[in-house]
C-alpha cells in the first residue's frame, strides 16, 4: 500500500478556503444584467417589506440567493472597476483636486479624512493619492481594510474629531431601494461632514467639507421624478453647492460642497412627475421637511 504524500501548500492564496480565492473574470454585459437584476429585486423586496408581504419577501430573497447574493453583486461592481472598464469612480474626484495638490500638501498637518461608504477595494485612486486619511465601510465587507457596516446605522460623531472632511458615496445611493431612503440617507451625511465654517485654508475650502456623489447617468437623465436641475435643488436645501460635475453615458459625477445649514423651515421634497414617458425609470428621491 503506498502512502500519498501530502502536497505542500506554496502560497496563501493556495491554503485559503475555495470562497477566499482569486474569482474569476465576469463578461461585461453578465456584470451589467447582474447588477441591474440585483437592484429590480432589492426593490421589488423593500416594496414588499412595506406592504407586510412576508411571503413575496422570501421568495424574492431566494431570487437574490439563486444570484449568488451580495457577494457576486459586489463582484459584479469590482469588475466593473477594472481598469480596462474605465477604472474605479474615485479617479474623477481626483482629477478635480489634482489642480489644488499643492495646497493640500502646503496645508501642514491637514490630515483630510475621507468616509468611503459603500468601498469595494482599499487600493482605489483615493487611497492612492495620499491626500486622504480613508475610513472604508460597506454592508459586506470583502476586504480586511473595510469595516463591515451599514452607513444608516454608524454611531453617530461625537464631536468634530469623529467628522469627515468629505463623504464618497459613489454608485450608494442607487442601491438604495426607495426614495423615502435615499432622502434619509442624505440628510445623514450631514452628521457625519464637517461643519461648513470649519477653519480650512483659502485653498482647501474650496472643495471641503463636501460629498462627492456618482449616479448611474439613466437616474438624472432618463428618470420620470428626477433630472439635473431638480437633484440640485434638493441638494441647495440640503446646504450642499455643486463645485464640479461631469456626466458621461453611463454614470453622473458631482462634488457638493457643504456651504450652510440646511433650509429653514426644512424644505419637503415629494415624488413628483417631472418627465413623463414609458421608456423613463423612476430614480427618486424624497425629502420630507427635517432638521439636521
Amino acid at each position: 500500500m503506498t502512502i500519498k504524500k501530502k502536497s505542500r501548500v506554496t502560497s496563501l492564496a493556495a491554503g485559503r478556503p475555495p470562497t477566499a480565492r482569486k474569482p474569476k473574470s465576469i463578461s461585461r454585459k453578465a456584470t451589467k444584467a447582474l447588477i441591474n437584476t440585483h437592484h429590480v429585486l432589492e426593490k421589488k423586496k423593500a416594496q414588499a417589506i412595506a406592504k407586510g408581504d412576508r411571503a413575496a419577501e422570501i421568495a424574492i430573497e431566494s431570487e437574490i440567493d439563486a444570484l449568488g447574493g451580495i457577494e457576486k453583486y459586489q463582484l459584479a461592481s469590482l469588475q466593473g472597476q477594472r481598469l480596462d472598464r474605465g477604472g474605479d469612480s474615485s479617479h474623477i474626484l481626483m482629477e478635480w483636486l489634482n489642480s489644488m495638490d499643492s495646497t493640500i500638501s502646503s496645508s501642514a498637518g491637514a490630515h483630510l479624512k475621507m468616509l468611503e461608504v459603500g468601498a469595494l477595494s482599499t487600493k482605489n485612486a483615493c487611497s492612492a493619492s495620499g491626500f486622504f486619511d480613508v475610513e472604508r465601510i460597506d454592508l459586506n465587507s470583502q476586504s480586511d481594510g473595510i469595516l463591515q457596516q451599514d452607513f444608516m446605522k454608524r454611531p453617530l460623531p461625537k464631536d468634530d474629531s469623529e467628522r469627515f472632511d468629505i463623504i464618497s458615496l459613489s454608485l450608494v445611493l442607487n442601491f438604495v431601494p426607495d426614495a423615502m431612503g435615499r432622502g434619509a440617507m442624505l440628510l445623514r451625511t450631514l452628521d457625519f461632514l464637517k461643519q461648513p465654517d470649519t477653519q480650512y485654508s483659502s485653498g482647501l475650502r474650496t472643495f471641503f467639507p463636501s460629498l462627492f456623489m456618482v449616479l448611474p447617468a439613466p437616474c438624472v437623465t432618463n428618470s420620470r421624478y428626477m433630472n439635473e436641475s431638480h437633484l440640485e435643488t434638493i441638494m441647495n436645501a440640503l446646504g450642499y453647492v455643486k463645485a464640479q460635475s461631469k456626466i458621461t453615458h453611463k454614470l453622473v459625477y458631482h462634488l457638493w460642497v457643504r456651504k450652510s445649514g440646511v433650509q429653514c423651515p426644512p424644505a419637503t421634497f415629494k415624488k413628483t412627475e417631472l418627465r413623463p414617458g414609458h421608456s423613463r425609470n423612476n430614480f427618486a428621491v424624497v425629502l420630507s421637511g427635517s432638521s439636521g
